[in-house]
């Protein structure tokens, strides 16, 4: 009996042996997992750092791969590029013709733009001169172009510099049409602007007002009237500034869709260059417009005149000429523009003889086309009246 009771005891003994040897690795498991969930729901798992610091090092690296990658293609297609160019160059014979100047210059309408600025203005003989220049080399660019030659579109941003009534709104005009011709902008029309258009009057006004001129002025010519107004170096905090970093952003950005046109006084002009360096260097057409001579001024009205269908009397012409040049002596004097509202009082004064000598009770009531069409002499102020009014008299 007492043989089978030790049999008895040491099986029992072997299965709570193997029990507990159960229960304990469940508790190790137990506790292990426990400890696990609470590391992981504290967000400070220890391999979660080394994961983590893996996984950038990988993207890391993927990143540094793709670059290269993508380096390595753009220089591949740069060199393929050039490749092909020099192969066109190759191929092409060297007396081969790209055409003839006269033929671009009459296909495209320039030559008639040309010889339209010429009827349209009198003299500024070196103003033309350097729109031809300006034209001549659009001229040549497109004959490279046919031929496959390297082409890149010239800085045509500019500054006139002249005093009021030169003529620099009309260049300006022209000079788009003539871009428009050549392909080097969409439409060629001109917008005109100053400081008020361009520039607000509180915090978060200018940039929307510049931005909105600009984009009427895409695609064509922006001419910016006395631009030194824009920038004000006695107060730091003008508003101007903005536009002009504004302006330089677009000129530098759009400048295949858009030209830039500064205009004003040339002293004044120079002084703003040296404020805004950034503006001087993307200028790179300075056109100076001198002033008119008097016979010059005397030519120019008599343009005006043929272009409104009018004509000098013989005895108008010496009387205007004094008038001119007496004129030019005084205040707020301003070239083709004074010899404009000249024009416009003799037209004036010539409707109201008329009409006074039409409804005069000796008179018949008939004007006939040649009177309709004369200025006379007493239709424009003499001397005598202009000195009478005084040396500052704002009135014509």
């Amino acid at each position: 009996m007492a043989f089978v009771g030790y049999l008895i005891t040491q099986k029992s003994s072997d299965l709570v042996k193997k029990n507990l040897s159960h229960v304990n690795k469940f508790s190790r498991n137990f506790q292990q997992k426990r400890g696990i969930f609470n590391i992981k729901a504290s967000g400070n798992q220890p391999g979660d750092d080394i994961s983590s610091s893996l996984n950038e090092s990988d993207i890391e690296a993927r990143k540094i791969r793709e670059e290269a990658e993508r380096r390595r293609q753009e220089e591949e297609r740069i060199r393929m590029k050039k490749q092909m160019k020099i192969d066109r160059l190759n191929a092409i014979p060297e007396d081969a013709e790209a055409g003839t100047v006269e033929e671009f210059m009459y296909k495209d309408g320039v030559k008639d733009i040309l010889e339209q600025l010429d009827n349209d203005l009198v003299g500024l003989v070196p103003v033309k001169s350097r729109v031809k220049e300006i034209a001549a080399l659009l001229v040549v660019d497109k004959l490279r172009r046919n031929l496959g030659l390297d082409t890149g579109v010239p800085s045509l941003h500019m500054c006139f510099t002249g005093a009021p009534g030169t003529g620099k709104t009309t260049v300006a005009m022209r000079m788009g049409q003539i871009l428009q011709r050549m392909g080097y902008s969409r439409s060629g029309h001109l917008v005109v602007a100053t400081r008020d258009d361009l520039v607000g009057q509180y915090v978060g006004h200018t940039a929307p007002k510049t931005k909105e001129v600009i984009k009427k002025a895409m695609g064509g010519v922006l001419l910016i009237d006395e631009a030194y107004y824009l920038y004000n170096a006695s107060n730091d905090r003008d508003y101007g500034q903005e536009s002009i970093e504004i302006l330089l952003n677009v000129m530098e950005e759009n400048r295949e869709d858009l030209v830039v046109v500064l205009a004003g006084y040339k002293d004044r002009m120079d002084k703003f260059f040296s404020f805004i360096p950034g503006m001087s260097s993307r200028v790179g057409n300075h056109i100076e417009f001198p002033n008119y001579e008097p016979e010059e001024l005397l030519q120019i009205a008599k343009v005006m005149c043929r272009d409104l269908e009018y004509e000098l009397s013989p005895d108008a012409e010496p009387v205007f000429f004094e008038y001119i040049k007496k004129r030019m002596t005084m205040s707020y004097f301003s070239n083709a523009r004074t010899v404009r509202n000249a024009v416009d009082r003799a037209r004036m004064r010539a409707a109201i003889r008329l009409f006074n000598k039409a409804t005069d009770k000796s008179s018949d009531g008939m004007v006939s086309r040649l009177e309709l069409m004369t200025l006379e002499k007493s239709d424009f102020v003499s001397v005598e009246e202009l000195t009478a009014r005084g040396e500052n008299a704002i009135v014509e």
